[in-house]
């Protein structure tokens, strides 16, 4: 059984995405072997394949990126490896010096546009010096895919390297049904924003149209870089009954959490590229879940909300008119009904289970 090594900087817990590719792998006949970082605050993991966490010194910054690759190529030289994957630029260096030295082959998974994230932009040094990894590693990989169409063109064009495409789905055959007792009168009602808590998410617009919401409350399931400056924001806002801080949640625990909500949100800012081709992963749960949503006006997020008519397209981020447009979302009985019909259509065919067939392809000819 040839093994597949699936490299990730974070530590595991919460990253559905590459625990899909390796239950995928597993059907086909691989042996995955997921490896990540382990952190101080990092819950246990179970998995039915093998899964590795290095323990680093340090946690960002140059050094951190340079340990972790440095670390990684290592530990990667040292394992028996058939086929290397990486997940995003931040793994690729250490992979593709493993699978050159090792004469493997060499998968690069993108799970963003990385050289347009909002941390970048603004920061030309650092940035150049990941343009230049992309440049000099991307057009030499053996296969990739990235999960959609916007940035698959891109790369393609930018490095002549035949992007596919594996949108970041929910498995559908595991998704529970949701719960389809209507909230009582005096319950109030649930907006929900899931992933990570960093700039460019549009979670702050959501917070300060709280101000203009009764009967609401904002539940944000989720951790990151900007929580601390979130939480003071409510703070100071007067909005701690409205606002609530779920922190991160395992998954089994955010799928149940999704089902409880009314709304659920994806406010996107366009900072670049990377944001304004957003296709976010919560989108998906939230469609999985029968919630209807509100997102911003970037292009691939408005593609899937207009053909499947399950919400609402934010044209602004100000905060009177997202207030009314999620009173619209969360009080008009008659377009929830219809996007509720919706819902279940595009659940139906919004599925991990047919990106698998992509993976198929990508992967088959390595065995």
């Amino acid at each position: 059984m040839k093994k597949v090594s699936l490299s990730v900087i974070n530590d595991l817990v919460t990253d559905n995405r590459i625990h899909k590719v390796a239950v995928s792998l597993q059907k086909m006949g691989f042996q995955p072997l997921m490896v990540g970082r382990l952190l101080p605050e990092s819950h246990s993991i179970e998995r039915d394949y093998q899964t590795h966490r290095m323990k680093l010194l340090f946690r960002k910054g140059p050094m951190f990126y340079f340990e972790y690759n440095f670390r990684l190529f290592f530990y990667l030289l040292k394992s028996k490896i058939d086929v290397f994957v990486a997940n995003d630029l931040d793994t690729l260096p250490a992979n593709y010096l493993a699978s050159r030295i090792k004469r493997k082959p060499l998968v690069y998974d993108s799970h963003e546009y990385f050289t347009e994230v909002p941390e970048l932009i603004g920061r030309p040094v650092v940035r150049a010096i990941w343009t230049g990894l992309e440049k000099l590693l991307v057009p030499k990989v053996d296969a990739a895919y990235t999960v959609c169409d916007s940035i698959a063109e891109v790369y393609r064009d930018l490095y002549k390297v035949d992007f596919k495409v594996v949108r970041n789905l929910p498995v559908c055959s595991q998704t529970k049904k949701p719960d389809v007792d209507e909230k009582t009168e005096d319950q109030p009602k649930i907006i929900l924003y899931q992933g990570a808590l960093n700039l460019g998410r549009g979670i702050e617009a959501a917070i300060r149209a709280m101000s203009y919401l009764e009967g609401t409350e904002l539940w944000l399931a989720g951790d990151g870089d900007i929580t601390k400056q979130l939480a003071q924001m409510v703070v100071e806002l007067k909005l701690e009954d409205k606002v609530k801080f779920l922190g991160r949640l395992p998954i089994d625990r955010l799928h149940k959490t999704t089902r409880k909500a009314d709304l659920g949100i994806s406010l996107e800012e366009d900072l670049g590229l990377n944001y304004r081709f957003a296709l976010p992963n919560k989108l998906f749960d939230y469609i999985q879940a029968s919630v209807p949503v509100l997102v911003s006006n970037l292009p691939e997020m408005k593609r899937v909300v207009e053909h499947y008519q399950i919400g609402i397209i934010a044209e602004t981020h100000q905060r009177r008119e997202l207030a009314e447009l999620m009173k619209v979302a969360l009080f008009d009985l008659e377009k929830r009904l219809v996007w509720k019909q919706n819902l279940m259509k595009a659940a139906t065919e919004l599925c991990w289970e047919n990106e698998e067939e992509i993976l198929r392809q990508i992967y088959m000819r390595f065995l």
